[in-house]
Order: C-alpha cells, then structure tokens, then sequence
C-alpha cells in the first residue's frame, strides 16, 4: 500500500475540495493566445508608462513555479514550453471566488490566466489576470532542488520532472529534432530517399556488436535487434535506388557509460557511383551546414577543447598517424610475430582472435592516436581484418578505402567504399566466422541472401555511418548522451518499501 507524504495527503484534499465545487480537478480543453517568450518579447522595449495606453490581452496556460501570496493581491509565476512569464492576481479584478480558488493553489498545478499586459516598476513584463482557470491539481510537490550531481540519476529516470526543473533539457529536446530535420532536407536536396529498413533479423551483419536477442512466437523463431542498417540499404542500391539513407534506432548489448547507450540513433547513408571521398566531402558539408542553420555558430566547447568546424578538415592515414605517436611505420611489410613483439613492447595487450597484423595496428591506434584528434579529422587506410565490408585498397591490399571521422578524440562517423565485389564479401564473411569460432562474439554471420544480392550487381558506391546521438552532443555541449536522449536506458532501481526490499 502506498504512503503518503503530509503535502501529498494535503493535495489530494485540496483535489476533492476543488471537485466539490464543480470544477474538474484535472482540467479540459483550454483555448490559448500567446506564449510566455513571445509575449515578453514584444513587450518588453516598451517603457513602463506607455503601457496606460496599452490595452492587449492575451490567454496563456502553464505551469506554477513561483508564488508569493499578499492577502488581497498576488504575484506568481508560471511556465509554458517556451519559458516563463509573471502574473499579477487581484481580488478586485476577479472577484472573491475566483481569488480563493486561487489561494488554493500550489507550485506545480496547472492553470490559464487571461490578462492584460502590463510592466512592473522593475521593469518586468507580466499579465494583469482577468480571469483565471484551474486546469490540473498537481497531487506531489515539485523538488526544492533538481540540477546538482546528486541527483544526477534521479534527472534521466524521471526525464519529466527534469524538464520542468531546468531549462537546458528543454532545449535540448527542442533542438535535436531540428538537427535531424536539418539533417533530413541536407540529403534530400542532394538527391537522396530516406527509407525505412526491419529492426528483427535472423542474421548478426552490419557492424562488430553483440545483438539483443528476441523471440518469434508463432514461427519459433530467435531474432535478434538491429545493430546497424546497412545490408538492407545496399540492398536498395542493387534494386536501383542510387542514393538512399535511414535515421533510427539499432540495438546493442553494450555497456552504458557517457558516450554510449544501449539503443541509440543511427543514420546511414549509400550513394552509387561515389567513393571515400565523396562521403568525405558529404559528411564536412552536412556539419558545417547544421552548424550555420540550427546553432549559429562554428566553434563549439567539448569536454574542455574548443572545437572548429571551419574547413578544410584534416585527412590522414591510419598507419602514419600512428608513425607520428610512436615512430613505428606501419606501412612495411610485417609477419604477425613482428607486430606480436611490437605490442608487448608498447604494452599493449592482444586477445586470440587479435592474432593479426591488421588487429595490432588498430590496437595501436586506439592507445597512441584517438583521443589525440581533438579538431576534425578524417582517419582513412583501415586493415582489412577489421573492416569485413569494405572494399580494399588498389595499391595496397593489406588495407581498405575506410575513414572515421574523429572529433574532441570521439569517433563521429564511419564511412566506406563500400565492397560490391560477391566472391571477395563471402571470403571476409567466412573469416569472420573463424573469428567468431575463435571467441569474438561481435564478428558477422554470413548472410547469403546478401551475398545473392551482390551477384546480381551493386554499383561502385560510398556508403557512411553517423551516431546521431553523438553528433548532437557536440552541437548541444554536452558531455553525456544520457543529456541528449530524452529517455536513456538506466540500471535497474532497487525500490525499499516497508517491510521489504
């Protein structure tokens, strides 16, 4: 049985009370005419002594975040989805009724004012109530407090109760849509079709993760979650549609920490005929041009570095931003034992299935070199062990035509010319499969429908990758994706009631 606090039995009394007196403590349509941003941004130039021959009136509805009570007069505060604005509440302007139910009221209840614009002697603009309107009964009371680090897991499980408390939430929720609206008319002018591609496959294909894995009832079957998008897009380029892309959710059983969630928002895009850099040039155009459209400005400040998006962007391979770090190039031709002896030199510890020249260079990579990129860089010339579907280089086999964008040590994207080859896909497939007899329960399953599909014939093509939880934590200045998802998967809460855990 749940228990109540003292102000939420208080509450709820006044709740009743309220629906004693005809009035639906919960509230019916409500017809508005203004917002509290614009409201005071139209007014707010005006001096105090023109507004005696202001006469506008406006209806606005919102939330109760301030009160202060003086007998017959009153001020209180409330907010809307674009900010706040102050009302002034007399018993001589709406009668003795109207005032008590007023008195009535608490921080957190919902109500409509109609009222005059006014200023106050201290400048503030503020609604003269008219009329005013209960709507909703708030039966808990608002936290005193909201913001600091130790309610930090409290904001993200109760995501409602942060956006009323603090503004930056609100503004990130209004504005990572516009980013991806942003987004979605950048490619649409350039030709592309936004698709929608499953989120069930009976296949692991697409990226190195491990699934979620559920279960097909009336066939008895386990599927698993998506984990990328992009056989199903390549697809779409063998059936002819040249230039297409997805923005969704894909599902990885992962670890939670500040950069990484367990679903999260992914786009991929695939051009025909177009290469790495082409995907290059796509991926610095669309940064710079939310940059311009949605935020307004170039630089950003990102887990304490100051971020350019002006052009050009830096292009470097993989094995000589690693000479740069170490000194070790790379390049040269080396046996295993060679690269084995390397790494035990540098520290750096190899896992069985990690027994590769090509596995090495990126374990190098990843101590010496990423969290060093902190302007924007594209880091191209993969090992082909570590990229199974990606097309190789020309001139050196050993590698593939690959780059991650690196922003603030982060990876952004990642992108490909991508492999259309059919016999050569099936070799990388069937090593992935050694690997993951060896242990690697991230490497691909081999799937032939794919395969089939190849045998038919993809154009050449450059395909990308973007985290778009990620791109909005740099547009936004934010240091957690738990700050740019409204609702993030959080550990299981261990509720204490009495008697009993």
């Amino acid at each position: 049985m749940r228990e109540f606090t003292q102000q939420e039995l208080v509450r709820r009394e006044k709740a009743e009370n309220i629906k004693n007196l005809g009035i639906d403590p919960y509230g019916h349509k409500f017809e508005r005419t203004g917002y509290a941003k614009e409201i005071k941004d139209k007014y707010q130039d005006i001096p105090h002594d023109d507004f005696e021959n202001i006469n506008d009136e406006y209806t606005v509805a919102g939330r109760i975040m301030f009160i202060r009570k003086m007998g017959k007069a009153s001020f209180f505060t409330i907010q809307d989805k674009t900010g706040k604005i102050q009302i002034y509440i007399s018993i001589n302007d709406i009668g003795e009724d109207s005032y008590n139910l007023f008195k009535t009221a608490d921080l957190g209840d919902i109500v409509g004012v109609t009222g005059k614009v006014m200023k106050t002697k201290t400048g503030e603009v503020t609604l003269k109530c008219l009329k005013y309107t209960h709507l909703v009964k708030a039966l808990k009371p608002l936290p005193e407090k909201f913001h600091g680090l130790t309610d930090i897991e409290e904001r993200y499980r109760r995501r409602y109760v942060d956006l009323i408390m603090n503004e930056k939430p609100k503004e990130v929720a209004i504005l990572r849509p516009k980013i991806i609206r942003c987004i979605q008319n950048f490619m649409d002018k350039r030709g592309f079709t936004e698709v929608e591609t499953p989120i069930l496959s009976t296949l692991l294909t697409g990226a190195a993760a491990r699934p979620f894995v559920t279960h097909h009832n009336s066939q008895d079957l386990d599927m698993y979650l998506r984990i990328a998008l992009e056989l199903p897009l390549k697809r779409l380029l063998v059936g002819g549609l040249e230039a297409v892309y997805e923005i969704g959710r894909v599902f990885r059983n992962e670890g939670m920490d500040p950069k990484h969630n367990p679903e999260f928002t992914l786009m991929e895009a695939y051009l025909a005929y177009s290469d790495l850099e082409g995907m290059m040039d796509l991926t610095e155009d669309m940064y710079q041009t939310i940059a311009k459209d949605v935020i307004g400005k170039m630089t950003y400040n990102w887990y304490g570095n100051e971020i350019n998006l002006e052009g050009p962007w830096k292009r470097i391979s993989m094995t000589d931003a690693i000479k740069e770090k170490t000194g070790i190039d790379f390049k040269k031709e080396m046996t295993v034992e060679e690269a084995l002896e390397l790494a035990q030199n540098y520290g750096i510890e190899v896992a069985e299935h990690e027994k590769t020249v090509g596995h090495i260079i990126n374990l190098f990579f990843e101590k010496y070199v990423e969290e060093t990129l902190i302007q924007p860089t594209f880091l191209y010339g993969h090992p082909i062990e570590i990229s199974p579907l990606t097309k190789k280089n020309p001139e050196d086999p050993r590698f593939v035509d690959r780059f991650e964008l690196f922003i603030g040590g982060k990876e952004f994207a990642n992108a490909y010319t991508e492999l259309n080859d059919p016999v050569d896909q099936l070799e990388r497939f069937e090593a992935q499969l050694a690997e993951k007899e060896l242990g690697n329960d991230e490497a691909n399953d081999i799937d032939m429908d794919f395969i089939e599909a190849l045998e038919y014939g993809m154009p050449p093509a450059g395909g990308i990758g973007y985290g778009i939880d990620r791109l909005c934590m740099l547009f936004l200045e934010e240091e957690s994706i738990r700050d740019v998802i409204l609702f993030p998967t959080m550990k299981e809460r261990k509720e204490v009631t009495q008697g009993k855990k």
